[in-house]
């Protein structure tokens, strides 16, 4: 038996906690149990696959749980309720719920969804790149690091941003416009001059160890594209 995702039940009906546990851990799960949002709020960085959450709870409901951790936690969050109604269940999924079982529930019903979703997680994982190479160039996320011909780039946030920005949009132009909203999160035409400068420096720094190969590509009247000769 494998598995061992971590699986957060938040439930102030110890009995439902119970079973969902006792169930779960039957299929190999790992299974933490908090009654009310305090004590969720101090293990829920543990780093969970899963969310199992209800939504009538005394203090705060899972609505407003939800929508407090949300931007912290990217897994999945079932909701569970006595509620059926459909503004209800809609509520549950604008403030980032991903699926909704109405109690009484059965266990084998979420189990599956369970596994649906994380199922659906591991795909996602599976596509991400983490590594992206082009050139004499090659991107390692993990690291926040960029190397040419083996040797690391010494960059600034933003030049590794802009070479980053760039590289996976490989053979798409942009216009400085959209590169300094994408990089630089600003939209005025008055530091439009920082794109350029930042490409410029970008440029001198590239070909201080490679002096074969362009890597950043102006388009006159349009902007600037990551482009390799001969590379698709």
């Amino acid at each position: 038996m494998k598995i061992n995702n971590k699986i957060l039940v938040i439930d102030d009906n110890e009995d439902i906690c119970t079973t969902i546990k006792s169930y779960m851990q039957n299929y190999g799960y790992d299974i933490k149990v908090a009654l009310n949002y305090k004590e969720a709020l101090k293990i829920i960085n543990e780093g969970f696959n899963l969310i199992i959450l209800d939504i009538m709870m005394p203090g705060m409901d899972g609505i407003e749980f939800c929508t407090l951790i949300r931007e912290k936690v990217s897994c999945p969050i079932i909701f569970v309720s006595a509620k059926v109604l459909e503004e209800d269940k809609l509520e549950a999924f604008s403030v980032g719920g991903d699926d909704y079982i109405t109690k009484p529930f059965s266990l084998k019903e979420l189990k599956a969804r369970i596994e649906s979703h994380l199922r659906r997680e591991q795909r996602i994982k599976n596509k991400e790149v983490y590594i992206l190479s082009s050139g004499n160039i090659i991107l390692d996320v993990f690291a926040n690091e960029i190397l040419c011909k083996g040797e690391k780039l010494k960059l600034t946030k933003k030049e590794y941003k802009l070479i980053k920005f760039l590289m996976t949009n490989k053979n798409i132009v942009f216009s400085k416009e959209k590169i300094l909203d994408s990089v630089w999160g600003m939209n005025s035409e008055s530091y439009l001059d920082t794109v350029t400068e930042s490409v410029k420096n970008v440029r001198k720094k590239i070909r201080c160890i490679d002096k074969e190969k362009s890597y950043i590509s102006t388009v006159y009247g349009q902007g600037y594209k990551w482009e390799v000769k001969d590379e698709k």
